[in-house]
This record gives structure tokens, C-alpha cells and sequence, in this order.
């Protein structure tokens, strides 16, 4: 059986933001490295996102294009 490794723009893409984006997140040490190309698990990236800040974890500023519900 082969293990599976998500790339850097795989982990961007899981998360639903650019790799530039992704370079500022504190991303958990690669479960591989062949040369400088790093590889995670997916179970490591999936464990990671919820202590990650920003979005859904009570931190970052609110998307622009997500609608708001007005009480009543």
C-alpha cells in the first residue's frame, strides 16, 4: 500500500486559500520531505485545523462576502 502525502498547494487547497496565504499559517512540522518538497499526512493537516487561529476558532477578521443575518 502507498501512503498518501498532500503537497503544500494540496494543504492550501484543503483549506480553501492560496499558498501565499498559507505560508503565514503555522503549519505542523511534514510527516515527509524528499529533498525541500515537504509532505503531510492527511490525517496531520486534518488534526492541525481545528487549533489553527483565524477563521472558526475565534479569531480573523470576518470574510467580506459572507451574508449576515439581521435579527428578527
Amino acid at each position: 500500500m502507498t501512503d498518501l502525502y498532500w503537497s503544500y498547494s494540496d494543504v492550501a487547497k484543503r483549506l480553501g486559500i492560496t499558498t501565499g496565504s498559507l505560508g503565514r499559517a503555522n503549519l505542523p512540522e511534514p510527516d515527509a520531505m524528499i529533498g525541500s518538497i515537504r509532505g503531510w499526512r492527511p490525517e496531520t493537516i486534518e488534526a492541525w485545523i481545528p487549533t489553527r487561529p483565524g477563521r472558526g476558532v475565534g479569531g480573523g477578521r470576518p470574510r467580506k462576502n459572507v451574508p449576515t443575518t439581521e435579527p428578527g
